[in-house]
């Protein structure tokens, strides 16, 4: 009987570690994601904040991920490399972000329909035959209303009302394929295009949200495919909770390290870090200006303060170098200090990941497309050439140990963060 409790005990311990992951997201322990599409993903900014999160901020142990954007790209160009450029990462989970080129920038018609969905059939079909059995079909993003193709009409509309119908059929035709084969969604063009006109409202019609040039997004428009992307991996975002009991018994969740708690202070060391933003809060370069017209702290950024015991009606928090002042009620019932502080504790060391994934990705893109994208084009009497191919596999080796040694130094940069939180009644 007892040996039978001892089986039971360490069941139940299995199943609270695996509980610690969403049941419903697709990044598991151990997880390789390749984040692919075309110049879009090529850009580096929405793949370098999904790493960053799923690195950083999910929680899920020893999560790899490589970028394998490349600009100029259709569905069908990513079918013909696929086997060939996948080969060296060996992902287990595919992000597809195409259909952006693949409309042709004009008005949609059914042969645009038609070859896209046969392109991304072509897609799904070699994936599957390669082994990758989880899949994020991403649709296309939106482009500007503003700053795509200014006084051009496409037809009888503007140019970015016709193109934006077009992606949007296509963003169709990607969320039917998703379902018809029992994979996972993620509807970017909804993301940039909702919260394009509340942008605009709000910070002014010049204010791109899908990029300089109408299409290609800064890290304010990247920041939303990023959240499309993650929302498509199933990431539960809660980020963690600390409670501060005023009368004893405060707590951290997994993740966070409770170091000391005295009357209304808590000192904390947070392995699992909040997603952070840049930038000045007005300007497209900056990833904070669309957090107000996007709920990414509210679905993906949660690390709740929750206090007990407050006897007065309000308090002030604060929270590194800031102060909010906030209700008993709200306190209670827990306050996302993420989104409710401009800056974190955490901001510099984020930003010094992003610089780290930055230059890892970066070298990922020329080992794909300078390097091991060639083999799939070298003559017969090359690819039968053994000694030949011992050497191509030679520098595919050395390619992706040089990547591995970016991916680690990018790694070395999660470290604990220390900060503190003081609650003082008013």
């Amino acid at each position: 009987m007892r040996r039978r409790w001892s089986v039971l005990g360490i069941a139940l311990c299995l199943l609270s570690l695996v509980s610690l992951v969403s049941a419903d997201t697709l990044v598991t322990p151990g997880a390789r994601v390749a984040v692919v599409g075309d110049s879009i993903t090529e850009q580096k900014l929405y793949s370098k904040y999904v790493e960053a999160y799923l690195l950083a901020c999910s929680g899920v142990p020893d999560v790899k991920v490589f970028q394998f954007g490349w600009g100029g790209e259709t569905a069908a160009g990513f079918a013909a490399r696929l086997e060939n450029d996948l080969a060296p990462f060996k992902p287990t989970v595919v992000t597809l972000c195409y259909g952006m080129n693949d409309g042709g920038y004009r008005p949609f018609d059914e042969t645009i329909g038609r070859n896209y969905e046969n392109n991304m059939r072509s897609v799904l079909k070699k994936l599957d035959a390669f082994g990758v059995k989880k899949v994020v079909v991403g649709s296309p993003g939106a482009v500007d209303s503003v700053t795509f193709r200014p006084g051009m009409m496409f037809g009888d509309q503007p140019a970015h009302v016709a193109y934006n119908d077009n992606l949007a059929h296509l963003r169709d035709i990607d969320r039917r394929l998703a379902e018809e084969h029992k994979l996972a969604f993620a509807d970017v063009h909804a993301a940039m295009y909702n919260a394009m006109p509340k942008a605009k409202a709000a910070l002014g019609e010049r204010y791109d949200v899908c990029g300089g040039d109408g299409f290609h997004p800064g890290p304010n428009g990247q920041l939303a495919m990023a959240y499309a992307f993650l929302n498509g991996l199933g990431l539960d975002g809660q980020i963690g909770t600390i409670t501060l009991d005023l009368k004893g018994g405060s707590t951290a969740s997994e993740g966070h390290q409770l170091i000391a708690a005295s009357g209304g202070t808590m000192d904390l060391s947070s392995t699992r870090w909040p997603f952070c933003f840049d930038g000045d809060g007005k300007s497209s370069s900056s990833t904070r200006s669309i957090v107000p017209f996007l709920p990414f702290n509210e679905d993906l950024n949660r690390l709740t303060l929750k206090v007990k015991h407050l006897d007065a009606a309000r308090a002030k928090v604060t929270w590194g170098a800031e102060s909010r002042e906030f209700t008993r009620e709200q306190l209670t019932e827990g306050v996302n200090l993420v989104a409710e502080f401009t800056t974190t504790p955490f901001d510099a060391s984020f930003q010094k990941l992003i610089g780290a994934l930055g230059a890892k990705q970066a070298f990922e893109t020329y080992m794909i497309k300078q390097v091991i994208t060639t083999f799939r084009s070298m003559p017969a009497e090359v690819k039968s050439d053994a000694e030949l191919q011992a050497a191509f596999k030679t520098i595919a080796e050395r390619l992706t140990a040089h990547q591995a040694k970016l991916d680690a130094a990018a790694r070395a940069t999660i470290v604990p963060v220390k900060h503190s939180l003081k609650v003082e009644a008013l």
